[in-house]
């Protein structure tokens, strides 16, 4: 498979869950790949244990500074940036009148600012090497809808629809198509831990808002990271060409638009 031969790709948050199951697939696709994250020991783990065609850099998104050496760290290592893929995320639940400002802003800085700053930092390298290229935004389920503990969050995903369908229409003319993926609920150490806030919100026993979840997922699963990569890889590769502003729900039916 080299769907995705002699391209360089970053995706941010990589060290771990979906980032990490990305840029597994990636690397067999015939793609180089940074694997970007704020945890840089993770950021080596991962790398080392897909071999070949992966090296890791630290990357924290909400450090404009530490967003451009990782562009740069790419382009010396490569010669160029095709593929971002926007990963990294932070969550958090709380009623609404008990959020804080503390938390939003740090949602804000992670899910917004650093998926915006990331996008721009690697669009402008895009369009000075005339090429075009393909940056990919992790929405989520949560940016179509409200949900009763999760004002700060949801708004961030809707934030990343809005913004990957602006950037779109503006990158195109520079053959860089920009879309998004909007999973639903993924297994994994993320959905333990909200898990555990659920239960502590709803006074739940650990594990039942979970199973919960789940049976209302009409594919009757919680997804896996790897139930996601074929979209990954498919917004990246050449097959999407002519697609623009599009955001791409993969949730086992959750959620139809």
């Amino acid at each position: 498979m080299t769907r995705l031969a002699g391209k360089s790709a970053l995706i941010t948050g990589a060290g771990r869950g979906i980032g990490r199951a990305f840029a597994e697939a990636y690397v067999r696709e015939g793609a180089q790949v940074a694997i970007a994250d704020i945890d840089l020991g993770a950021a080596q783990e991962a790398a080392a244990a897909i071999g070949a065609g992966a090296y890791a850099v630290r990357i924290d998104v909400t450090r404009q500074g530490s967003i451009d050496a990782a562009i740069a760290t790419v382009v010396e290592k490569t010669g160029k940036i095709d593929i971002l893929v926007n990963n990294a995320a932070l969550f958090d639940a709380a009623e609404t009148v008990n959020i804080t400002r503390e938390s939003y802003e740090r949602l804000y800085a992670v899910n917004v600012a650093g998926t915006l700053f990331t996008m721009q930092a690697a669009a402008r390298q895009m369009v000075a090497q005339g090429h075009g290229g393909k940056i990919i935004n992790m929405a989520s389920q949560a940016g179509r809808r409200g949900e009763p503990l999760v004002l700060v969050y949801c708004s961030t995903k809707a934030a990343v629809i809005s913004m990957t369908q602006s950037a779109g229409l503006n990158l195109i003319r520079h053959g860089i198509n920009v879309n998004a993926i909007a999973p639903g609920v993924v297994d994994g150490a993320h959905w333990e831990h909200v898990d555990s806030m659920f239960a502590k919100l709803e006074g739940k026993a650990p594990g039942q808002k979970k199973a919960e979840v789940a049976a209302g997922v009409p594919a009757g699963r919680f997804a896996t990271p790897g139930d996601l990569t074929g979209m990954a890889v498919f917004l990246a590769s050449p097959e999407a060409d002519y697609i623009v502003s599009q955001t791409y729900n993969v949730d086992g039916g959750q959620w139809m638009s």
